[in-house]
């Protein structure tokens, strides 16, 4: 088959529109996940069982089930019960809420592998336990989850071709509008699958760098 370069040039503006809504939709959705993840751990540490109870339920109905389910039932059910949000704004919740119940565990893991006498120092210097969180813990926690935190953002990448099911269109939507309409498939696809990479590439050094700088 021949390469069409027409098609390619014919294609980038299609492809800046959806890289745009694609990052956006990383961005956010990251942003989400992130902060909701810590929130879900932390929760779980109360010692008080009708704070855990709920929020193991909540966690383990949303890792267990598909995004795509999740996505739909935001988009399509939601707005039956009077909630109506607009297509990009549904699906990076629905991204954030969904890996927030993986990052959770990222961050279990990593508050676990704080060593004990780290808490018993805080608890010898009569440390409160907001100080304590915030000063010993959590920091040193962090620098220990980047590294799987960033595979999650890679993962989050990949699925955000998932959004064009509820008419967001990101880079594959622009790809596949572009394509309707001009009758040329190999082309954009494949410029489409190149970024992917170029992206998932370019953030696994900025994560790489990160994690270096953390480790000092």
């Amino acid at each position: 088959m021949k390469w069409d370069w027409s098609a390619v040039s014919g294609f980038m503006p299609y492809f800046w529109d959806g890289l745009l809504v694609t990052l956006q939709a990383l961005a956010l959705g990251s942003l989400i996940s992130f902060s909701l993840g810590l929130v879900w751990t932390l929760l779980l540490r109360t010692p008080t069982r009708w704070v855990r109870w709920p929020v193991g339920v909540v966690t383990e109905f949303v890792r267990n089930t598909p995004l795509l389910v999740q996505l739909f039932f935001l988009f399509y059910v939601l707005p039956e019960w009077g909630l109506t949000f607009s297509a990009l704004t549904t699906g990076v919740f629905a991204i954030g809420l969904h890996y927030s119940t993986y990052t959770m565990q990222v961050y279990r893991a990593g508050i676990e592998a704080v060593p004990a006498g780290q808490w018993e120092a805080a608890t010898a210097l009569s440390l409160p336990a907001r100080r304590t969180w915030a000063v010993v813990i959590l920091p040193q926690a962090l620098r220990r989850v980047v590294p799987p935190l960033g595979n999650y953002v890679i993962s989050m990448l990949k699925d955000t071709p998932i959004l064009m099911s509820i008419t967001v269109l990101e880079m594959l939507g622009e790809a596949r509008l572009f394509s309707q309409q001009h009758f040329q498939f190999t082309e954009p696809v494949t410029v489409i699958g190149v970024a992917f990479i170029v992206i998932s590439y370019l953030a696994s050094l900025l994560l790489r760098t990160l994690e270096r700088r953390l480790v000092r």
